[in-house]
């Protein structure tokens, strides 16, 4: 599998990621209250995190093997799944509560996987 693919759209994505983090969590600290404000604040958090870890990844070198592929891929897919589903929630309501649950599986999966790649896909110096 190619780098250069994977890499690009981690980090392009993490750029739009970030602004957009930044933005709602400006917008949840001045224009909202109650429980639409927790949801903009979580998803706000939750995808700013994540963001500095697609980052993170775009900035690796060589091949990107099959277990990095699926934690950054998922990871992205965790944030447009949790965090998209809160925002759609706290800024126009919309009833996408079970949409929610699935991107944090993303996420704790897509963690498993950067871990496995740790495991499967060095190949550094041996020590």
């Amino acid at each position: 599998m190619k780098s250069v693919p994977w890499r690009r759209l981690w980090r392009v994505s993490a750029g739009l990621i970030g602004a957009a983090s930044v933005a709602l969590a400006a917008i949840s600290a001045h224009g909202m209250e109650g429980q639409a404000q927790q949801w903009a604040a979580k998803a706000s958090h939750f995808a700013l995190l994540h963001a500095a870890v697609l980052l993170a990844l775009s900035l690796g070198r060589g091949a990107v093997g099959p277990w990095l592929a699926a934690g950054g891929g998922l990871l992205l897919l965790g944030i447009l799944l949790f965090c998209g589903s809160l925002t759609g929630m706290a800024l126009w309501g919309w009833p996408v509560t079970l949409v929610t649950p699935t991107g944090g599986l993303c996420f704790i999966i897509g963690w498993l996987a950067l871990g496995l790649s740790g495991i499967t896909e060095y190949s550094g110096p041996e020590v």
